[in-house]
């Protein structure tokens, strides 16, 4: 059987099947198709089937990660969408938290509303923060505010009424009205998306998913037709933002999932290629074509937010706690009218992509700065099916150095010095800025540019070991074949943690519990080992924000907060407290704001296939070149094929290493030696 991933990036599609019969791995790069990425999808599905010579029947599972959702907020091309709220809310998404985007810009604009104020409509109805109503709702009243929406034709409807995560009967009687109406359109309940407490951001959750909502079922569609043209008998998996794969149907109900697709893939197979080399702590770093995204693992479990911001707009959903910085190889260089030079975040993207792809490119890029140092090789990428155009290359990065008054060289060197920096910066977001010290982790190098610029960063940061795996371009589709089947139900409580009451916890704890059982029943495969795990969200009274610890597993699995269950959490919430803030009020009242269970499928995950051993590196040599360092200058490189590096061979700097995916620079002051999974382990001298 063949088990295939496939990731698309903002500049290539990644393809990674696993023969389970053999256990060998199978790789494929191939251009994304920005228009349409179902396209890349189903061609590298038949590339795949092409080179193993296997039928599409052989093929038993498919998973995907996607960048459609993303993208769509991204470049402000969404569906038309309406909102419908309770009477006196029209202006919660404009007034939000009356926070502005960059503390000392004055000039700078708020992110502007994904829904116009002449598609904001209310309705007479309110619930109180107790779950009884206040104002209830008429059926004159909804049919009126239907037929409002209805005349202004969205696309998408998002409705969204106050305390609905106490009660949400009055969300659902409107949108049971709307999809009636308006059959076409995409409607969903904030209920449905974030059933948890703070209006503003359950309600620019719910306006996001919605907004999202109509692209994304297009795409699911056309997805599933394409890989039904390909013959292939099941179909995709699609990995949400939290790292867990879910049906299309899932992700058609629930489309924001999805923000975080591609990054929470390359997480997981980081995590579990460095579990399998002996590592726990980790930081990841993926640096593509177009940006490059980090993120802290501790113990082997990355670290997860419940709350994100994308392009502004606050998000209220699970997801891997990844950082993306606009640094890719495909940045653009430019200077500034002050004199300076910039990299980053335009990118060139696919499309023409870098000018040593020889598309038409003729913006200086991160690529063609490293092509013109001697890092990337001067006449070919992807294993020879790439031409680089060296001398397009030159005349880019030409323009960078007649602004800067500077020579060629002086300007690529400074193009790939500012990368560096800027991708060192994400790095230290996730770790030294959340109390951690990156020294105490190794940084897990992949993605198309990842290893080409890990070194440098690496040491940027004080960090002292680098592992390259040994497919670190398609890694990200890797971690779609080690990735469990995963979803996230929470529901608000905001009760006092009290230890004689819990009659309304256990209330909420059965409801997300049987969402959570019903989910598996119909996404887990069949003889699959399910769990549910869980956490809780605490505060001090009159807090702002909440500290998580887990929920006891008898809890969980009993459904019933027993006795000493809520006295251990309240324990464990002092605990948190003390590290994160540094102290601990014993004696105050603690609030169970909410809580969270995750329902898992395990999927079975393959080890990597050991190397054989060796240490002799010249039977690796493929030649030698002059490749600049930003310390020494030019300096005479040996390259080695990845492919011929046996284990317990030992590559001292300065060293190039190349294979299809990528590009590993080792530069003079480190030493990479191969372990027996095939991956580079790099140690860097600190200076």
């Amino acid at each position: 059987m063949l088990r295939i991933g496939i990731d698309v990036g903002g500049t290539f599609t990644d393809v990674t099947a696993l023969d389970t019969a053999d256990g060998r791995f199978h790789i494929h790069k191939l251009p994304s198709t920005t228009d349409d990425q179902s396209v890349a999808v189903a061609e590298g599905v038949r590339a795949i089937l092409r080179r193993t010579g296997a039928a599409p029947g052989d093929v038993g599972y498919l998973g995907h990660g996607t960048t459609v959702a993303t993208n769509t907020v991204l470049e402000s091309d969404g569906a038309r969408t309406a909102l419908v709220t309770t009477a006196g809310l029209r202006d919660v998404l404009e007034i939000g938290r009356q926070q502005r985007p960059d503390l000392y810009d004055l000039d700078a604009d708020k992110a502007p509303g994904l829904v116009p104020r002449s598609l904001v409509h209310t309705v007479a109805e309110r619930m109180t923060a107790q779950g009884t109503a206040l104002v209830p709702l008429s059926e004159e009243d909804a049919d009126a505010v239907v037929d409002r929406v209805r005349a202004a034709d969205p696309e998408a409807v998002a409705v969204c009424f106050l305390h609905s995560y106490r009660d949400d009967t009055h969300e659902r009687e409107v949108v049971e009205r709307l999809r009636a109406a308006l059959p076409e359109a995409y409607v969903c309940a904030s209920a449905d998306v974030a059933p948890v407490f703070r209006e503003f951001e359950r309600f620019s959750t719910a306006v996001v998913n919605a907004y999202v909502g109509p692209r994304i079922n297009r795409y699911m569609s056309r997805l599933a037709e394409r890989i039904e043209a390909t013959g292939v008998p099941v179909l995709p998996k699609v990995i949400g933002s939290s790292g867990g794969m879910m049906s299309l149907e899932s992700v058609a109900r629930h489309p924001v999932s999805t923000l975080l697709s591609g990054p929470s893939a390359g997480v997981v197979a980081a995590s579990h290629v460095a579990g399998q080399a002996g590592f726990g702590n980790l930081i990841t770093f993926d640096m593509g074509g177009t940006s490059t995204d980090v993120c802290l693992v501790r113990d082997g479990r990355a670290l997860v937010s419940t709350q994100r911001r994308i392009s502004g707009r606050p998000v209220r959903t699970p997801s891997l706690d990844i950082h993306t910085v606009g640094a890719g190889g495909g940045s653009i260089a430019r200077v500034d009218p002050g004199g300076a030079l910039e990299v980053g975040p335009a990118s060139a993207g696919s499309q023409p992509g870098p000018a040593a792809y020889g598309r038409g490119g003729d913006q200086p890029t991160v690529t063609d700065a490293n092509v013109l140092r001697g890092r990337l090789n001067p006449r070919y990428i992807l294993g020879g099916a790439l031409a680089v155009d060296h001398e397009a290359a030159g005349r880019a990065v030409e323009g960078v150095a007649k602004a800067m008054a500077a020579d060629r060289s002086v300007a690529a060197r400074g193009i790939g010095r500012i990368a560096s920096v800027n991708m060192a910066s994400a790095v230290r977001k996730v770790s030294v800025e959340a109390g951690e010290d990156p020294r105490g982790y190794v940084l897990v190098a992949f993605g198309g540019a990842g290893p080409l610029h890990a070194v440098e960063v690496a040491r940027e940061v004080g960090m002292s070991t680098v592992v390259v795996p040994p497919n670190p371009g398609t890694l990200c589709a890797l971690g779609l074949l080690v990735t469990d089947i995963r979803a996230e139900f929470a529901r608000a409580v905001l009760e006092e943690a009290d230890e004689h009451s819990p009659e309304k916890l256990d209330e909420t704890l059965r409801e997300a519990h049987d969402s959570a059982r019903d989910w598996l029943a119909a996404e887990a495969p069949a003889g699959a080992e399910t769990r549910i795990t869980g956490e809780a969200r605490l505060r001090y009274a009159r807090q702002n924000f909440e500290l998580s610890v887990p929920l006891p597993q008898r809890v969980i699995d009993t459904a019933h907060f027993g006795s000493g269950a809520v006295a251990e959490m309240v324990a464990s919430f002092h605990a948190q407290h003390t590290k994160s803030y540094g102290y601990a009020h014993a004696d105050a009242r603690v609030q169970i704001v909410e809580i969270q269970l995750t329902a898992a499928a395990v999927v079975d995950k393959p080890d990597l296939p050991s190397v054989e051993a060796g240490s002799d590196p010249d039977e690796a040599l493929v030649g030698r070149r002059e490749v600049d360092f930003d310390e020494t200058g030019p300096l005479d490189t040996p390259v080695y094929a990845r492919a011929a590096l046996r284990a317990g061979t030992a590559l001292p700097g300065p060293a190039i290493v190349e294979q299809l995916d990528t590009t590993t620079v080792i530069t003079p002051d480190a030493t990479a030696l191969v372990d027996a999974y095939g991956n580079l382990v790099i140690e860097v001298e600190q200076r």
